[in-house]
């Protein structure tokens, strides 16, 4: 069981910048992916960026060129760096570990950080 720990949400002005990390319990094996969902109330859980082992990203269409995602194996980290902020970015933001290449049931969820945008 991997536990994930989110860090960096918070209450932010339309156009300014949060930065959210996560930390794994234990190490991210080359196969794990990785990356940031959110969501918001009565909402469906969608994707904002995932990024594989060797750096290979990918992002939703509205966050492109706004928001960016790293990870760092050694220490068993992800970040999304989230600049020009906007009231519809306002959401609890996941992290998750992805590592149904072991078992289908391996897909592993943070407890989520709240990210409000104000206008």
């Amino acid at each position: 069981q991997v536990q994930l720990v989110e860090s960096g949400g918070g209450l932010v002005q339309a156009g300014g910048s949060l930065r959210l990390s996560c930390a794994a319990s234990s190490k991210i094996f080359s196969r794990d992916g990785m990356g940031w969902y959110r969501q918001v109330p009565g909402g469906q859980r969608e994707l904002v960026a995932t990024i594989t082992y060797d750096g290979r990203t990918n992002y939703a269409d509205s966050v492109k060129g706004l928001f960016t995602i790293s990870r760092d194996n050694a220490k068993n980290t992800v970040t999304l760096q989230m600049n020009s902020l906007k009231p519809e970015d306002t959401a609890v933001y996941y992290c998750n570990l992805d590592r149904r290449w072991i078992s289908s049931a391996a897909n592993y969820w943070g407890q989520g950080t709240q990210v409000t945008v104000s206008s």
